[in-house]
């Protein structure tokens, strides 16, 4: 069974049926039309990667991206980690936005500066380690509290911290920090080059690794450029690798794949790239499934469509294809009335 997690497919269901009602989708009506449909509750992609993988929500996505770029674990598994990842926050309509983490597009050199220059304001809390340029991690030295995770804020006004003690050494560190990441080098020379500046950092993903008596998915490959992901396969012992272009059958018979080019151009509600992404992903995965289904080189398909107002999960096996009488159905019908 292949099994595609697919953030960002989810609209309204006018706004679905707004936005596909003259693309060609021949391969997505038809799984649409045969298989089995059912609308589930909101659930974000982070939680259906969790369950699809048998593993506790929240997932401690700090210490998962630390373990995914690891040749070997070390002392640091049993510790508790944080992402504290470098972000912009933008005004926008009296609110502070949370932008999109991938358009800073740090250099490692970049990184490197400012997460030295931090490392004394943060020492009370831990240590910071630049897993990527994008990605940073705490080494925490004491347990954190729960923080709203990056990729759910992303887009959306950023809430301030709750109140309260156990928030208070964050709410000081943070607010220092953003002092001096407001004077730093590294960000005066993006702003004089037109680049985005980081004026921020943002925790989430706190915990530390699980400890798994025996195995828990029954997926046999995970395929995904989400560090988080590939820490999962690391984790399970399970081939992890990055995401491919498109399905074609390999050695795995059971590869989970975290397809999310749809999902930015929906979190920033940009239409138009959204649905070449949509024409995308018709034509390199669900196009190619289709075929393997039914050809009988993929014995079933299993599409997750995580959503903030509602999610789905679209099972087709393969005998599910011999049922002629079934008509293609809309990409509105994902959407409950």
């Amino acid at each position: 069974m292949l099994t595609l997690i697919v953030p960002g497919l989810i609209w309204t269901r006018q706004a679905l049926a707004d936005l596909t009602c003259d693309l060609p989708l021949p391969a997505f009506t038809t799984l649409l039309g045969r298989g089995r449909l059912n609308q589930r509750p909101a659930r974000d992609s982070t939680a259906l990667l969790a369950e699809s993988t048998g593993l506790a929500a929240p997932l401690p996505a700090a210490a998962l991206r630390w373990l995914a770029q690891r040749d070997h674990p070390g002392p640091d598994e049993h510790c508790d980690w944080l992402c504290l990842d470098p972000v912009r926050l933008n005004f926008h309509d009296r609110s502070l936005i949370v932008d999109d983490p991938q358009h800073l597009r740090l250099g490692s050199d970049e990184a490197a500066a400012l997460a030295a220059a931090l490392a004394p304001t943060l020492a009370a809390l831990g240590r910071i380690e630049v897993i990527a340029p994008g990605h940073w991690n705490l080494r925490l030295s004491a347990a954190a509290p729960p923080f709203q995770a990056l990729p759910d804020a992303a887009g959306r006004s950023a809430s301030p911290l709750p109140p309260g003690p156990a928030y208070a050494p964050w709410r000081q560190a943070l607010n220092e920090a953003q002092m001096i990441l407001h004077v730093h080098p590294v960000n005066q020379a993006r702003h004089a080059a037109g680049q985005p500046v980081v004026n921020s950092l943002w925790p989430w993903g706190g915990g530390r690794l699980p400890e798994l008596a025996a195995p828990t998915t029954t997926h046999d490959a995970i395929w995904s450029d989400d560090p988080v992901a590939r820490g999962i396969a690391r984790l399970l012992q399970i081939d992890g690798a990055a995401l491919p272009a498109g399905y074609s059958v390999t050695a795995a018979h059971a590869p989970l794949a975290l397809v999310d080019g749809l999902k930015h151009p929906a979190s920033s509600g940009d239409a138009i790239v959204w649905r070449d992404e949509l024409i995308r992903f018709e034509a390199e995965w669900l196009a190619p499934a289709l075929g393997a289904l039914r050809t009988g080189r993929l014995d079933a398909l299993r599409l997750i469509a995580p959503g903030d107002l509602a999610a789905a999960e679209l099972l087709v096996r393969r005998r599910d294809l011999w049922k002629f009488w079934r008509k293609p159905r809309s990409l509105a019908e994902l959407v409950p009335q």
